[in-house]
């Protein structure tokens, strides 16, 4: 027998400014259910992560609610660590960026990269905030954008035109902080020489390490030639002061994934049985898993292994990015109630209806998951409910009232165990590979095996018949072990069903090796329900409840979710005249696309009756599928003069409605109206 692997996993740390919603649970669910099929094949398996707690948004949340930033970050770890307990997500040990452990490690990493030569220092301008007397990161400097004139538009882009441009480049810029005029300022900033680290970079991510998909797209950024990175900030910061240079702090991104080695030390200095340099020496056989989402490759697999190198670190056995959470087709939304967090999930349904959904769809890809909220239902009340706990409640009745609830020796389908027992090798390699999804349709056909074996079998038909008691028994003892053996291959997935099925079992917590027996002349607990099915009502409930959150902060001008809602002032007034010289038009989308090398623009090509228009819309982030409004009416302004735009001439102007991003609509007409009608 093969010694137990050591194996080290984290998780990207969720940011201590804001709640934790379903999109970021796609992640931990994931991680946790790898750990846990780890833990249960007997493997030294460590989880840790931490909090992200550091940066420029902290210190100006907790400085609007009062508040020290460490009251802020600990009230919110509290909130992080509830919720994901209650997701059954296990932490080994869940930490805080904020920590002696990260600035002792941070400042170590820091002093070794400056003394082998791979840090330099330059000057840089920025913008300054007079009034706060602190520098400006592009999102925090709002102004005119210099291409097409729109106002209020952010320091790096347009969310208008889709132009990108320096914050230099905007006209009137304003401080989203205190609205004071910015000043440029030059400062004195540290640089990480990510340049030295291109051979070894090249040949890393080509080593296996990262899914082929992941390696393409950071080939672009290697083949175009690596830039130094900026690794300092201006006092006032919420962080860690540079060693030997007072006023500049370390960047949030380069002491964050340093947290998850102080979270990992953290934990060492409780369990004797670890060690850290056994994981982080250059010369480790330890195992490394990052597991992380694919906004942030850069940062773990260019950044992050340059870092470990340069500091005499081991670099990650592997970085597995997923994509991202949308929800019924769509990316997550408040007003439609879909963007739901964790803590309004669970107030209304069980934390293990959505592992096992995303267990159901997630691969070892790195595309986009959809939470289908019809297809949720449907799905975990036919496989969990209808298909896997099916089995014991139709079995363990008949053992307790005919057999006292002993199970009996004899096994009614051999056939049936060995097939059960050649599936196991499958399954786990699934789960190692990370291909959850594979794994759940391989459990769910032999649940459907063993489901179909029952029902052939009929023990409610045959426990009527004169002489077939025993058969009965035979039958039911194999249903219940059939079970057992389910329950040991979704129980990575399930931890909460597995608990209470070993306590109807009436085992020890079962391990993946038990799969290679059954239990015979073996007593049983009575059976207690195990699961019940999702009422649809609940999950209406769940979005409504989402609605609620958003209209709460709507009203009290909140934070809600990750994002800030601000009411907007009114724009000055306009002459009666003026309006009505506008040509609002009924417009058939004829077909909508994505506009090539534009991070905002949809093309659309309209229908307004008597000729087509190309109009540029920048509605990209609320519609990422824009074949779905072809066909749909919508209204536009067809007397506006045409644009000329780098993508093409615009000849108009679609309406829409939302405070931005994925909060835009397109107006609709009533029913009835007809392309090309002026609306009055």
């Amino acid at each position: 027998m093969s010694e137990p692997r050591k194996i080290l996993v984290t998780s990207a740390l969720p940011y201590a400014n804001g709640s934790i919603h379903l999109g970021h649970m796609v992640e931990y669910i994931q991680t946790d259910m790898w750990v846990r099929f780890q833990k249960h094949r007997g493997n030294q398996c460590t989880y840790v992560c931490a909090d992200d707690a550091h940066g420029s948004a902290i210190m100006l949340r907790a400085e609007k609610e009062g508040i020290t930033p460490e009251q802020l970050i600990a009230n919110v770890q509290v909130e992080h660590s509830t919720d994901f307990a209650d997701f059954l997500v296990e932490f080994d040990n869940f930490h805080s960026t904020h920590s002696d452990e990260n600035r002792e490690l941070s400042s170590q990493i820091y002093l070794k990269l400056r003394d082998a030569g791979h840090i330099s220092q330059r000057s840089v301008t920025q913008y300054f905030d007079p009034d706060k007397q602190m520098f400006l990161a592009d999102r925090f400097i709002k102004g005119t954008c210099p291409k097409c004139a729109a106002e209020d538009q952010y320091g790096d882009n347009c969310e208008k035109c889709g132009a990108t441009y320096a914050p230099t480049e905007l006209k009137n810029p304003k401080s989203a902080i205190s609205g004071a005029t910015p000043v440029l300022r030059d400062s004195q900033h540290f640089f990480f020489k990510l340049p030295d680290f291109q051979a070894m970079l090249q040949q890393w991510t080509r080593s296996g390490t990262l899914q082929d998909a992941v390696a393409n797209k950071l080939a672009e950024w290697l083949d175009s030639g690596l830039q130094e990175w900026d690794i300092s900030r201006d006092a006032p910061y919420f962080g860690f002061e540079i060693p030997g240079e007072p006023g500049k702090y370390f960047y949030v991104w380069l002491d964050a994934p340093i947290g998850y080695m102080a979270s990992f030390k953290n934990l060492c200095a409780r369990r004797p049985d670890l060690d850290f340099d056994a994981y982080w020496a250059k010369d480790s056989t330890a195992e490394l898993y990052h597991f992380i989402g694919k906004d942030i490759i850069n940062f773990h697999a260019l950044f992050w292994p340059a870092m470990l190198e340069g500091a005499g670190y081991r670099k990650p056995t592997a970085v597995n990015v997923h994509g991202y959470l949308t929800v019924n087709g769509q990316k997550m939304s408040k007003s439609r109630g879909t963007f739901v967090k964790a803590r309004t999930y669970l107030d209304h349904l069980s934390p293990e209806y959505l592992r096992y959904y995303y267990a159901s769809k997630l691969g070892r890809g790195v595309d986009d998951m959809d939470l289908n909220l019809d297809d949720f239902v449907q799905k975990v009340n036919s496989d969990l409910v209808g298909k896997v706990v099916n089995i014991a409640s139709r079995c363990a009745g008949f053992i307790h009232k005919g057999n006292a609830g002993v199970l009996v020796a004899e096994n009614a389908a051999p056939e049936l165990t060995d097939a059960f027992l050649a599936a196991a090798p499958s399954i786990g390699e699934a789960y190692e590979n990370r291909d959850f999804a594979r794994a759940m349709r391989e459990i769910m056909a032999l649940a459907d095996r063993a489901n179909a074996f029952i029902a052939d079998k009929a023990p409610w038909a045959l426990a009527k018949q004169e002489g077939k008691q025993d058969e009965v028994q035979a039958v039911c003892a194999l249903g219940v072990n059939l079970f057992r053996q389910l329950v040991i291959f979704l129980k990575p997935v399930l931890p909460q069903l597995a608990a209470d099925a070993e306590a109807f079992l009436n085992v020890a917590p079962l391990t993946w090796a038990d799969h290679a027996t059954l239990l015979a002349n073996h007593q049983l607990n009575p059976f207690q329900a195990l699961m019940s099915r999702i009422d649809p009502v609940r999950v209406q409930a769940m979005v409504d409840a989402s609605k609620e959150d958003l209209e709460a902060a709507q009203a009290s001008n909140a934070p809600a979710g990750n994002g800030e809602l601000v009411k907007e002032p009114l724009a000055a007034q306009i002459e009666f005249d003026t309006f009505a010289a506008v040509d609002l038009r009924v417009a058939l989308i004829v077909k909508a696309e994505h506009v090539e090398g534009a991070d905002k623009l949809l093309r659309l090509t309209l229908d307004i009756g008597d000729e087509q228009r190309n109009v540029f819309s920048g509605i990209k982030s609320a519609y990422p599928n824009p074949a779905e409004l072809e066909g749909r009416l919508t209204m536009m302004i067809a007397n506006l003069k045409p644009r000329k735009m780098r993508f093409g001439m615009s000849e108009g102007m679609v309406m829409a409605a939302g405070p931005g991003g994925e909060e835009i609509y397109l107006l609709s007409p009533d029913s009835g109206a007809k392309p090309g009608q002026r609306i009055k």
